[in-house]
């Protein structure tokens, strides 16, 4: 049985409008920068700046990168709220609906901005609003296991002296900002893994390259290197004090905000795939009827009935993860299981859609096969499959880092 939710009301106009967005102006350039890899999408300056605008205007909640700010909720805020980061992954699972690398390339929309607005003080927030930046944590042999990160960063004197090398940089080229992770002290281990705020063009820091890919080539990664690149301080987020009774939390507090946004691309692009499949079979004449047991349809039909089921269930834990955040609730486990879940069915979903619709997806007659390239990627940036279920294992059973790898 089917559990439909239904929008918040006051976000409506937001999921509306993106959606339209999707429709009318992603959509319609898709394959073009799918082809002209590493070329800048300039029809995205326009609507950039008009999602400034509503931010600003704070006429459209959600509108721009949010954070999770764990301070507890004032009287204003107290009960049951749908806030910013519900807007935002409902708001980014629409555009993706349009295509995944054309939302990773909006300026200032980037996920070291949703970094910054989780982790950054208030005087760090105004001093940092309206920058473009990306996130650099991947580094040549440390992927998932964020924890050995080797890139230093020294205080010397009123600065940090960066020395590292970043690999898979979203945005890396484009963005005017990017947010380094790098450790203060490798042998106090976890807890000395700070973030610090790089301006582009800070004297040390080169892009080394662009890399080709299987999908979202209309968003640029980059290898970033860093040599002797020294950083003023006041750019470190959070506090500059290494606590290892806190271990690694404060640096990962990020991902409870950037998971969530990586589930909600992974089911805005599954749902397009889902969208266009069942108006294939239409046109094939396989008809699929939500009323009756998928076991008494064709297979066809039974098949979308169960990657639809999929995907309302990883649609709804990324739903549950930033609702917690909206209301001050400690998400690191659902965050990490509306990633794991909603990564994986959106590939399983894609590429189930291509085979369904046969000689058509496999084709660049439609953009099934596109979705199926992109979607990938969402089942592995911001943490694996594996370091999902590993994570969600580690909560559930209520075991360290160290008692369960």
């Amino acid at each position: 049985m089917a559990i439909n939710l239904d929008d918040p009301k006051k976000l409506r106009p937001l999921v509306g409008q993106a959606h339209q967005v999707a429709m009318n102006m992603l959509r319609p350039i898709s394959r073009k920068y799918d082809r002209a890899e590493h070329e800048y999408p300039k029809e995205l300056d326009m609507l950039a700046a008009m999602i400034d605008g509503l931010a600003e205007s704070g006429a459209s909640e959600g509108a721009g990168a949010a954070g999770v700010r764990r301070e507890e909720a004032d009287g204003a805020d107290a009960g049951v709220r749908n806030g910013t980061n519900l807007a935002s992954v409902m708001s980014i699972a629409e555009m993706c609906w349009g295509d995944v690398g054309l939302l990773l390339s909006m300026p200032r929309q980037g996920l070291g901005n949703s970094a910054i607005a989780s982790v950054a003080d208030e005087e760090q927030q105004q001093r940092f609003a309206g920058v473009w930046a990306g996130m650099a944590i991947t580094e040549p042999g440390v992927g998932s296991d964020s924890a050995n990160i080797s890139t230093t960063a020294t205080l010397d004197g009123d600065h940090y002296v960066l020395n590292g090398e970043k690999i898979y940089v979203t945005s890396g080229d484009r963005a005017d900002h990017i947010v380094v992770w790098a450790t203060l002290d490798k042998s106090l281990g976890r807890a000395a893994i700070k973030s610090f705020v790089v301006p582009k063009g800070t004297p040390g820091m080169r892009v080394d390259r662009l890399e080709h890919k299987l999908g979202i080539r209309a968003s640029d990664t980059a290898t970033i290197i860093f040599e002797d690149c020294r950083v003023p301080a006041e750019n470190l987020l959070g506090s500059p004090e290494v606590d290892t009774s806190q271990g690694f939390a404060g640096a990962m507090a990020t991902f409870d905000n950037t998971r969530p946004l990586v589930a909600s691309m992974a089911v805005g692009c599954a749902r397009a795939a889902l969208d266009l499949t069942r108006d294939l079979l239409a046109q094939a004449g396989v008809t699929v009827d939500y009323d009756r047991p998928a076991q008494t349809q064709s297979a066809a039909a039974a098949r979308l009935l169960q990657m639809e089921a999929d995907w309302e269930a990883a649609y709804l834990l990324t739903l549950q993860a930033a609702w917690m955040a909206d209301n001050r609730k400690p998400n690191s486990l659902e965050a990490s299981m509306a990633k794991a879940k909603a990564g994986r069915v959106g590939s399983d979903i894609t590429l189930g859609c291509v085979e369904l619709a046969g000689s058509v997806g496999y084709s660049e007659t439609e953009l099934l096969e596109k979705w199926a390239r992109d979607s990938k990627i969402l089942d592995i940036f911001e943490g694996t499959q594996q370091i999902q279920q590993l994570i969600v294992a580690r909560r559930v059973l209520g075991l360290s880092s160290a008692e369960l790898k």
